[in-house]
């Protein structure tokens, strides 16, 4: 499969030495190398210095969108689009200095704070038999990048590329892929892009249904559209018969049950306030919806679920092929190395989907088998990495152990689930 993956997208390079460093490197991301960066994928390769990796990344002549366009494609034909959901979100590189591109001092999720990060800005398909990342910009924040010529220049941005909020880019790639030929009927995300009107007025001009994370005090208008109320006032005159119970999606410790309720908004028949409650903490969560014709609470329920996986991707991408172990400065070599790092994430999620099983796995199903659980992202990287190294471990023990690891896993699932079945409320 990783030859199939390669060959996608050998044309994209013009001469052959750029295109088997590309190999290198794409193995290298998938190896088990500590730091994932020019020095120890060179190593990783038997290089006897980084510089074809680093000529790769930014001197060598390739397209790293055209490589995103082979990259979307093979998601597509590997995951399929039934239940397809686009799922918009962002992530930070935390980082020193001032020089790479896009960096400065603003919030990142993945710290949990403000800290020295530039900011990417990503969309996942997610399907019923997978999840993978399939586009990526750079946010190039307004005052301290957009506006100053000199520091452009030295970071390698293009001319043309303009101040975008990231919503604004989120637009661009939704539109993209739908131009491309992806055929998912939802986007979500969180709330901000779901606070954007822009981009929700955008998602409806092309027919899109969205599950779309909003504030609190966002106002949405009842009663025909007559009369606007915030959210967190509308939801305290809701009986307690407007609330139903459903699971957003099974996770690690069985399924995330919440309590759910839908108010219709607006002047539109297929507009509605999607209200998230958790029964233990009384937490709420507010979505804004809409969709081109009549859907289920429980669709609606799904798709809001579906958003997570993205965090998953996020978590994937970093741990396990390097997506922010790079130390390149330069607009080209970010995209270079994030689509390359995409890539192998898709390769190793579209193995999963082939090797999971042909029935989809349940919570029922999960708390009784014996079986052991299916084949994950990481498992999948280990054995590769077993593989490409053959003199480490035979291939009956590799075999065994991924066996061992997956019924222990299995086992404590089961547990978890058994455990969160009991502490569920009747009713």
């Amino acid at each position: 499969m990783f030859d199939q993956a390669m060959a996608r997208i050998a044309g994209r390079f013009g001469r052959v030495e750029p295109r088997a460093t590309a190999r290198a490197c794409l193995l290298g991301l998938l190896s088990n190398v500590e730091r994932k960066n020019c020095w120890q994928l060179a190593e990783q390769a038997g290089h006897a210095r980084p510089g074809p990796m680093r000529r790769l990344l930014r001197y060598a002549r390739w397209d790293a969108d055209a490589v995103r366009d082979d990259l979307r494609a093979y998601a597509v034909d590997h995951l399929g689009t039934h239940g397809g959901v686009l799922v918009v979100d962002e992530t930070g590189f935390v980082k020193k200095g001032r020089a790479s591109a896009g960096v400065r001092r603003q919030y990142t999720g993945t710290a949990g704070r403000i800290e020295n990060s530039p900011v990417g800005v990503f969309l996942a398909l997610a399907t019923e038999r997978g999840r993978a990342l399939i586009d990526r910009r750079l946010y190039l924040p307004e005052h301290s990048w957009s506006t100053d010529p000199g520091r452009r220049h030295a970071a390698g941005i293009p001319d043309e590329v303009q101040f975008a909020t990231k919503p604004r880019l989120a637009q661009e790639m939704i539109a993209a892929a739908l131009d491309a030929g992806i055929t998912a009927s939802w986007v979500t995300g969180d709330e901000a892009y779901g606070q954007d009107p822009q981009l929700r007025a955008a998602l409806e001009a092309r027919g899109l249904g969205y599950v779309m994370a909003v504030a609190c005090s966002t106002r949405v208008r009842i009663n025909h559209g007559r009369t606007p109320v915030r959210a967190d006032v509308l939801v305290r005159r809701l009986p307690a018969t407007a609330w139903q119970r459903h699971s957003a999606g099974a996770g690690a410790k069985g399924p995330r049950y919440y309590d759910w309720a839908w108010i219709h908004t607006g002047t539109g028949h297929h507009r509605h306030l999607l209200i998230r409650r958790n029964r233990t903490t009384g937490e709420l969560a507010f979505y804004l919806c809409w969709s081109p014709t009549k859907v289920a609470l429980a669709e609606l329920v799904r798709v809001a679920g579906v958003r997570w996986s993205v965090e998953e991707c996020f978590q994937a991408a970093k741990g396990q092929v390097g997506l922010d172990h790079y130390q390149v400065r330069n607009w080209t070599a970010w995209h270079r190395h994030i689509t390359l790092a995409m890539l192998a994430l898709a390769l190793l999620t579209a193995v999963a989907a082939s090797a999971a099983p042909d029935r989809p796995t349940d919570s029922h199903h999960s708390a009784r088998s014996n079986d052991p659980i299916p084949l994950t992202v990481p498992e999948i990287r280990h054995l590769l990495t077993a593989v490409l190294n053959p003199r480490a471990v035979t291939a009956i023990k590799l075999l065994h152990w991924s066996t061992w690891r997956r019924r222990h896993q299995a086992t404590a699932r089961r547990s978890h689930y058994q455990r969160r079945s009991l502490d569920e409320p009747a009713g």
